[in-house]
């Protein structure tokens, strides 16, 4: 045997003693004794080699390692390596709930920020700390923001404003020999229980892990098939713009010799050329024989937004609001639903929206992290018709945020008190019209579908859209939408497929609604009929069989002759913000006299300590999740009769 192939057989026994050595280590974790005595002796008689299980020694190894480079990295002032660390392997379930974790965060952030005035008291690195003030800030204005209301903490906030904290006398504790050892004390005991190394043995570490590489190669061949489809469209696009070029080139040489183009061809060319980005209805509605429309319109589609300054929000007493919001009179509560409403949907889009949105949710308004039995949430089952129509609205502004999504998804009561309000408010109602809308933009999350199905909304749908043509166009748009996006998911189908037969009937009376909206949202439905379809004609009955093979090929030539709907949006838009501007309209209720309302009644009443903070940074909240949330694909979100804002 040659040098060569002895290594490689050497390489296969150990390969094959260290799975021999895996499977007894799962064995002895499921306390399978006889088994673990069997599979030795039949290991022995057989003179394989089991290897020890290395699991448990790696991992407190690996622990430890993380141990020491955090309290290496905190005890030589180096931040960007501590809190690299502790963001890869503190979990974000303590990081964001855990009220010891979050105090000594903040600590850890004033111990790196004045670690340059502590290392040389007499000649202050003063670049480095305007650095470390800096970072300082933005924690202060993202994950900080949430203690702004906290006594212990509010003094700190003042830090970054100070121009010499050695000498303040708010600071002085800071600077004294005892702090930063009793600081590490707390580090201590807290890495040491967060980071406590797992028992799970290997086999199953790597079946999770093997699972998890599989959904993510599904994930990835589902983001490629959405690049071919974009590709395919751009490539599409492309030479219908070369066409259009050609013929228009045609036209001035036609000019040259003196032939003049006429208003109905220019019409006919500014169609062709507009209608793959706007509404079919606003193009031809367009009148492009005016001097300078076309070209206008083509400036405006590629001109660069420009930025401007916008001033900040004052900031507010959140424990006050929601205080009030659960205690105060029904009239009260009304207008601070109001007020907080008209906060998202006036605001500036970006920077200003973007603040006002995150100061809701670091102050946690619908009171996420609340232990009480009887939540700001549970105003959705008021007595009074006008409180619960304005925290559906409420709870339909923040849906309309990618942001307040992710925070309304880890309410865990929050889907309970909407389904029900949508089984129990009349069918006309504006409290339900929210509540629908409201639920259809939280479909775009994986997690909100799941619990959807498993409420059985799918039923609830089918049923209201079964007497479609008695439901206004707002409610049957929404309704399709979020049945479409129920029915992406493989349960969704399946639970269609229980009642195939009802499902059916329903479906195709949608497809041939003459809604605008619908039509274009039951294109994408076609896909998920088919498959439903397919399901129940595994039963045993050939006349009905054939039927349904016949309705397949029905629908999928009608799909292959329509043209694809301009408002289908894939999973990359997922997590875009659409502000409806009618989220205001039809608005109920109407201040009295004298009697402060709005922008008014919070700045009066519920002005915050911190006014006018700093600015938040886009995507920063706290609560984010990653991205495996997100749908195979995104519903059509209605917007025939409704404008709104692409924020």
């Amino acid at each position: 045997m040659s040098s060569r192939e002895a290594a490689k057989m050497g390489d296969i026994l150990a390969t094959e003693a260290d799975l021999l050595g895996m499977i007894k280590e799962y064995l002895k974790f499921v306390e399978f004794e006889e088994t673990v005595n069997s599979f030795d002796k039949e290991c022995k008689s057989k003179d394989k080699l089991v290897s020890k299980p290395q699991g448990n020694t790696l991992r407190d190894s690996k622990t430890r390692g993380i141990q020491k480079d955090l309290l290496s990295s905190f005890d030589d002032g180096d931040h960007k390596v501590f809190f690299e660390l502790w963001t890869e392997n503190i979990p974000s379930e303590i990081k964001d709930t855990d009220t010891e974790a979050q105090s000594l965060e903040f600590y850890l952030h004033i111990h790196f920020t004045i670690y340059p005035l502590r290392r040389h008291p007499g000649r202050h690195d003063r670049a480095e700390f305007e650095e470390r003030i800096s970072h300082f800030k933005q924690y202060l204005e993202t994950r900080g923001a949430a203690l702004s209301q906290t006594t212990e903490f509010l003094p700190y906030y003042a830090l970054p404003f100070v121009p010499n904290p050695t000498v303040h006398p708010s600071f002085k504790d800071l600077f004294q020999d005892s702090w930063i050892p009793q600081l590490k004390d707390k580090l201590k005991p807290f890495l040491s229980v967060t980071l406590k190394p797992s028992n799970t043995p290997r086999l199953m570490n790597l079946y999770v892990s093997s699972n998890q590489l599989h959904l993510q190669l599904v994930e990835s061949d589902r983001r490629i098939t959405s690049y071919v489809r974009k590709f395919n469209k751009m490539q599409a696009d492309y030479h219908n713009l070369i066409g259009i070029t050609a013929e228009l080139v045609d036209s001035l040489e036609a000019t040259v010799s003196g032939k003049m183009i006429s208003p109905e061809y220019l019409q006919t060319v500014c169609v062709r050329l507009f209608s793959s980005q706007m509404r079919q209805s606003v193009v031809q509605s367009t009148d492009f024989t005016r001097p300078g429309t076309a070209s206008s319109m083509l400036r405006a589609s590629i001109a660069p937004q420009k930025s401007k300054e916008v001033p900040m929000l004052p900031s507010l007493d959140y424990e006050k609001l929601k205080k009030d919001l659960v205690e105060g009179s029904d009239r009260l509560k009304s207008l601070l639903l109001q007020a907080l409403r008209w906060r998202l949907t006036r605001s500036l889009p970006g920077e200003q929206r973007d603040t006002v949105l995150q100061a809701f949710i670091s102050n946690d308004l619908l009171e996420r992290y609340s232990t009480k039995q009887k939540t700001l949430l549970h105003l959705m089952r008021s007595k009074n018709k006008i409180v619960r129509q304005y925290m559906a609205r409420l709870i339909n502004a923040f849906a309309s945020l990618a942001e307040g999504r992710i925070y309304l998804s880890q309410i865990p009561i929050l889907l309970k008190l909407l389904t029900e309000a949508l089984r129990t408010e009349e069918k006309d109602s504006l409290a339900r019209e929210n509540v629908l809308v409201a639920l259809q933009k939280l479909s775009l999350r994986r997690s909100q579908q799941t619990a959807m199905i498993a409420a059985n909304l799918i039923g609830w749908l089918v049923d209201e859209l079964q007497d479609s043509d008695c439901l206004s166009d707002y409610t049957l748009e929404y309704s399709a939408a979020l049945l479409m996006n129920l029915c992406l998911r493989t349960k969704g189908k399946r639970k269609c497929a229980e009642n195939a037969r009802h499902v059916l009937k329903v479906l195709t009376d949608v497809l041939g609604h003459e809604n605008h909206e619908v039509i274009h949202t039951s294109n994408t439905l076609i896909e998920s009929v088919e498959e439903i379809l397919r399901c129940y004609s595994k039963e045993e009955n050939p006349d009905l069989n054939r039927q349904i093979e016949f309705i397949i090929k029905q629908l999928n030539s009608a799909d292959e002759e329509g043209p694809e709907s301009d408002d289908e949006e894939d999973e990359d838009d997922n997590d875009e913000d659409l502000m409806e501007t009618d989220l205001d309209t039809e608005e109920v209720l109407q201040p009295q006299p004298r009697e402060p309302s709005g922008e008014s009644l919070l700045t009066t009443e519920y002005l915050g300590i911190m006014t006018n903070m700093s600015k938040v940074k886009r995507k920063s909240t706290p609560l984010s999740q990653p991205s495996v949330d997100e749908p195979l694909q995104r519903p059509v979100t209605p917007s025939s009769h409704r404008n709104f804002n692409v924020v």
